[in-house]
């Protein structure tokens, strides 16, 4: 994975979406994950998490948000988080972050 490629810049600071994603990777009931960078007037770009959680779960913004709070500096915590039923992968299962981008634009 090219991490430097996925990277956006947040309030002039570097933020790696793999190493939010790995915070989560403990979280109860999550199924997958991605982040991607968003743009934002104040900050240039702010980080939009896209989640999927197991059946049955109950997974909510506000519980995500906290996980992370006591995993990853301030700044790199991201300003939108949208549970959804799927994240757009290609045939060989590989997300595909430019229509996951699109998807959240709508």
């Amino acid at each position: 994975m090219d991490r430097k490629k996925d990277m956006f810049i947040s309030g002039g600071e570097n933020v790696y979406p793999a190493e939010i994603e790995a915070a989560l990777a403990d979280f109860p009931g999550l199924a997958d994950c991605a982040v991607i960078g968003v743009p934002d007037e104040r900050w240039g770009e702010v980080g939009h998490l896209c989640v999927t959680a197991l059946p049955d779960a109950q997974v909510t913004s506000v519980v995500l948000l906290a996980h992370l709070e006591t995993r990853l500096a301030r700044y790199k915590i991201p300003k939108y988080v949208s549970v959804m039923e799927s994240l757009p992968r290609n045939g060989a299962g590989k997300l595909v972050k430019a229509r996951l981008r699109e998807q959240v634009r709508k």
